[in-house]
């Protein structure tokens, strides 16, 4: 089976997630310091700020550090993602008006109908909040109640319970035990996740599958450094983009010897 994360895999959230950090760290550094993508991909790549509202505070107490002052001083949680979510959401509680409304996708249906198709079975596994998920997948994507996990299931990455959680459910559904489990994310907490996986479910399979996500394509060596990255935090295989996981290049993964 695959499963797979979201963000930076079936959509592109440079211009969504990512700019929503930045506009959050702008705001509460007074407009003095915007982090880059470059700056996100550092955080992100000691792989524990999975959640994006967490990395924004903690990338505006790494400010404060820098410039003398102490981490105690206050910032309100609520306030931090009360405002990112006005960015990323939008302003109206009743639907969608932000950045998420702009995400380019980087799957088609078309592909997960191939895996179908071809046997294997497929979820998601996402850091994202339910509602942001099911935005992609069922409006934007067509998907009729999908396999899911999000943030308010599980504890977050790279604690492995909410991928063992979509294993299960796919498990249950399709009758089926004890496959070899694909997990596909694009950061190193997603890694980390599958390397969690296996030191505690070592009677299965788990295979970490690298998706390079779209903001660090462009430049060769952010590109293999974040390659690198990701190898280092236990990815089998690396690729640009989720299509090229074609179902040949699935059996490929889970008949290789480990």
């Amino acid at each position: 089976m695959s499963i797979f994360d979201i963000d930076g895999v079936v959509r592109d959230v440079g211009g969504s997630y990512r700019r929503a950090i930045a506009d959050t760290v702008e705001h509460f550094t007074a407009g003095v310091y915007r982090p880059t993508q470059t700056d996100i991909d550092i955080l992100k790549s000691e792989g524990i700020w999975n959640n994006d509202w967490e990395a924004s505070q903690e990338l505006i107490y790494r400010y404060f550090e820098a410039h003398g002052q102490k981490r105690t001083q206050q910032l309100n949680y609520d306030t931090i993602v009360a405002f990112f979510q006005s960015r990323y959401r939008g302003t109206d509680p009743n639907r969608f008006t932000g950045y998420i409304c702009h995400e380019p996708l980087l799957l088609q249906p078309s592909y997960l109908e191939q895996l179908s198709a071809a046997g294997i079975l497929w979820g998601f596994f996402s850091g994202a909040t339910r509602a942001s998920a099911n935005y992609v997948l069922e409006k934007r994507l067509g998907l009729k109640s999908p396999v899911l996990i999000a943030m308010e299931d599980a504890p977050g990455k790279p604690d492995p319970t909410g991928l063992l959680a979509t294993v299960h459910q796919l498990e249950q559904q399709h009758q089926v035990s004890n496959i070899p489990v694909i997990y596909v994310g694009d950061t190193v907490a997603d890694m980390y996740t599958v390397e969690k996986a296996k030191l505690g479910w070592r009677d299965r399979t788990f295979i970490g599958v690298g998706i390079l996500p779209p903001h660090v394509l462009e430049i060769s060596d952010r590109r293999h450094a974040y390659s690198d990255s990701l190898k280092a935090a236990g990815a089998s295989v690396i690729f640009s983009n989720v299509e090229e996981l074609t179902p040949a290049q699935i059996q490929n993964l889970v008949t290789s010897p480990m």
